[in-house]
């Protein structure tokens, strides 16, 4: 188990989660556990809460997860996964509001440097546009 912080990428796109967690991986190799859900039960667009869970389960690490979500039905759906779980474990799963893509690389790029979680959330923001 990695002492750095978990990156979890959730989209409505299968491949779009796959292919962002693929970058992350192709940046910072094994430094960080990474974990990628997207698509609904019946292999259409949308978002699971238990797969969502089941990623976050996949990326633990003690030091927390950041999840990456592409639209609101992603960030609602992980909103709800993180209430799921038990409560030690909400208090290390945060919610970033930044692009899916280029927030999940330079999170992970700054959990591989051993960043706190509050860290590695706030290096993902600051890619938002203000």
């Amino acid at each position: 188990m990695s002492s750095n912080v978990g990156i979890v990428i959730v989209s409505h796109s299968p491949k779009v989660a796959e292919g962002a967690a693929d970058m992350v991986r192709q940046m910072v190799g094994a430094a960080v556990p990474v974990a990628w859900t997207g698509g609904n039960p019946d292999g259409g667009l949308g978002t699971s809460v238990p797969s969502i869970i089941a990623a976050i389960d996949q990326a633990w690490s003690e030091s927390g997860v950041a999840i990456l979500v592409d639209l609101g039905g992603a960030e609602t759906n992980s909103e709800m996964a993180v209430e799921m779980l038990d409560a030690e474990k909400q208090s290390k799963v945060v919610i970033c509001n930044a692009p899916i893509v280029e927030g999940a690389v330079i999170a992970a790029a700054e959990a591989a440097s051993g960043a706190s979680l509050d860290l590695v959330k706030k290096t993902a923001e600051e890619l938002s546009p203000q």
